[in-house]
């Protein structure tokens, strides 16, 4: 308890400081050597587009703080020979998956950085995120939660193309890159999903050893942390369990929003079913961070395991699989969802995701903390409290000093409304019985803030911008 108060204490004395003189972004510097190699790997060669067609596709991707924290995008292709793999034996659950190289084919893909252009910026770590297709063309929705974090703290980001549909596609608003521009992409090739790992790998190896153009123009590049979200979160499941090891090109994997089983390795020999659930390997030696929202835990549950030495599970209750901040409003009003998306501060906790797995990544001894789990009932549902929030899992100020209920349920119609859950403001009769006034709200919002500082799930970085979000509460004066 005492501990607790001078951790209040400090960051409330933190706060002041803050309003008064402000405060600037720092970097810092890589401590532990490289843990992988990517000496299994093939070097891809590295060029720009030959056309600029209609520029970069990069739908969604807020790139407003790139003038204040002075970022860079640019875009490469990569161009190399993939290869395919086979399961060797059973796959059992426990993720200890061994595969054998099988068929290879030709590809050519593209690759987004966003970087610091000033090389005194770069921390040193580039966080390589699996485009995500799950809508029939490539996103970044990793990107969208964690931008903040990235640029203040100096890392690069490389978004990869690694998967058929975000190159080849057809269908859809936005199709596949070579049909959404075939002057620009016109020449890309990808010849299916069974090689999207080991063009990953690739990526990389691009990253670190390039060939041709360096797409990091010179950056020195200490670490790789792979990071992705929903489809690719599952497709990195099975690449942390199956390829991780003997390629050693990443020294951490950030895994957002996964459900419980993987997908497989090809369509030709697909070999043993994939096992359902999927736990990820422990006997690994690269970290391993996975991050559920509340709208993912039910999907996850059967794979839901215990923290190990190289292994953390975070599950942030109230929160949802996609939600208000990192969709923006154009497109919220584009999906046409029956009732107000999901608004809790999922980025906040992604932002802190990021900050601890980097730090865990250079110093081994130094895991995040371990997340209390969301609270499931015997009917295999979210336990809730009286106004409709989940119990358990980790806790924001917006849950614990409410003005709405945030579920990560509940939206219709059925399809892309489903995953992003539901905002339910309370009345001004409900806000005025609860808190009496506004000071009092925001004086016990502050306090919750302190106590999610406590727990070591929210920056100091960003407790002033949590904080300001009570100025346009709804709670009468």
């Amino acid at each position: 308890m005492v501990r607790s108060r001078r951790t209040r204490s400090a960051f409330l004395m933190a706060l002041i400081l803050a309003m008064a003189i402000g405060g600037a972004p720092t970097t810092a510097s890589a401590a532990a050597p490289i843990i992988a190699s990517g000496a299994r790997v093939a070097n891809p060669t590295v060029s720009v587009p030959d056309v600029a067609g209609k520029g970069i596709f990069d739908l969604q991707a807020d790139l407003s703080e790139f003038p204040q924290f002075g970022y860079q995008q640019q875009e490469f292709f990569l161009t190399g020979t993939a290869q395919a793999y086979d399961p060797v034996g059973a796959l059992a659950s426990d993720g200890r998956w061994s595969v054998t190289p099988s068929t290879t084919a030709p590809y050519k893909t593209r690759i987004v950085v966003r970087r610091p252009t000033d090389p005194a910026q770069f921390n040193g770590t580039v966080v390589v995120e699996w485009l995500n297709v799950t809508a029939g063309f490539d996103t970044s929705p990793d990107w969208s939660f964690e931008h903040t974090e990235l640029v203040r703290k100096g890392f690069a980001w490389v978004g990869v193309s690694a998967q058929y549909v975000g190159v080849e596609g057809t269908t859809g608003i936005f199709p596949g890159l070579k049909h959404f521009d075939p002057d620009r992409y016109g020449s890309l090739v990808h010849p299916g999903d069974a090689y999207s790992y080991d063009i990953f790998s690739q990526a990389g190896q691009a990253l670190r050893h390039p060939r041709g153009l360096d797409p990091l123009a010179g950056l020195d590049v200490e670490h790789l942390i792979a990071d992705g979200e929903s489809q690719s979160a599952s497709r990195m499941t099975t690449y942390v369990n199956a390829i991780s090891r003997a390629a050693r090109v990443y020294d951490a994997f950030l895994i957002h929003s996964r459900a419980s089983g993987a997908p497989g390795f090809t369509s030709t020999n697909p070999g043993p079913a994939m096992p359902n659930p999927s736990f990820i390997r422990t006997d690994i030696s690269t970290p391993v961070l996975v991050v559920e929202s509340e709208n993912d835990v039910l999907r996850n549950l059967p794979a839901r395991q215990a923290d190990s030495k190289r292994y953390r599970l975070w599950e942030i209750a109230g929160t949802s699989h996609a939600d208000a901040y990192s969709l923006g409003p154009a497109a919220i009003a584009f999906l046409g969802c029956d009732q107000p998306v999901n608004s809790g501060p999922q980025h906040y906790v992604m932002h802190t995701a990021v900050r601890r797995l980097w730090k865990w990544m250079r110093r081994p001894g130094s895991p995040p903390p371990s997340s209390p789990s969301i609270s499931i009932d015997a009917a295999g549902q979210v336990v809730r409290d009286r106004f409709g929030n989940a119990l358990g899992g980790i806790r924001t100020p917006q849950l614990d000093v409410p003005v709405a209920t945030l579920s990560g349920f509940g939206n219709t119609p059925a399809g892309f409304c489903g995953l992003f859950g539901t905002t339910q403001a309370f009345t001004p009769d409900q806000l005025a019985g609860l808190y009496g006034t506004k000071t009092n709200y925001q004086y016990q919002f502050i306090l919750a803030t302190a106590r999610m500082l406590d727990t070591k799930f929210l920056l100091q970085d960003d407790a002033l911008a949590v904080i300001t979000e009570t100025v346009a509460a709804p709670v009468p004066d």
